[in-house]
Formats: C-alpha cells, sequence, structure tokens
C-alpha cells in the first residue's frame, strides 16, 4: 500500500468508531463514497475486528490490485 493509498483509506474511515470489523468499515466507507481502489483495498482485509484506524491500513495488502486479478 503507498502512502498515497493510506491517505485514501484514512480518509474514508475518518469519523468511525472503533472498534470495527471488515463489514462495518466497508458500508461505511460505501456510504462515505470512497473511491473504487480504496474499496477494493478495503475488501482484501482479512476478516476480524480493528482497533484504529493505523491496524486498518497496516492490514491491507500491498498491492490490493493485483491480489484480484487472475494470471
Amino acid at each position: 500500500m503507498t502512502d498515497a493509498d493510506e491517505r485514501r483509506v484514512s480518509k474514508a474511515l475518518q469519523g468511525l468508531e472503533f472498534p470495527a470489523d471488515k463489514e462495518r468499515l466497508l458500508r461505511y466507507a460505501e456510504d462515505r463514497q470512497a473511491d473504487s481502489r480504496t474499496l477494493r483495498a478495503l475488501r482484501m482485509l482479512p476478516e476480524g475486528t480493528y482497533q484504529d484506524s493505523a491496524e486498518v491500513e497496516s492490514a491491507v495488502p500491498q498491492r490490493p490490485e493485483q491480489e484480484s486479478s487472475s494470471g
């Protein structure tokens, strides 16, 4: 995940009360109309409950757009 991606995720989750599970993170980001790249990155998160946005950022795959492509 690049610095720009981290900023996108942080912005998409700004104001969210933690802890939050993956489903809640996605719903919140969708409600805030996060861009498709941010939503794709959040969808790649492992299932679980996150204690803060820093934990979410560290759990997002480095290259989520490559994770979903087929070879």
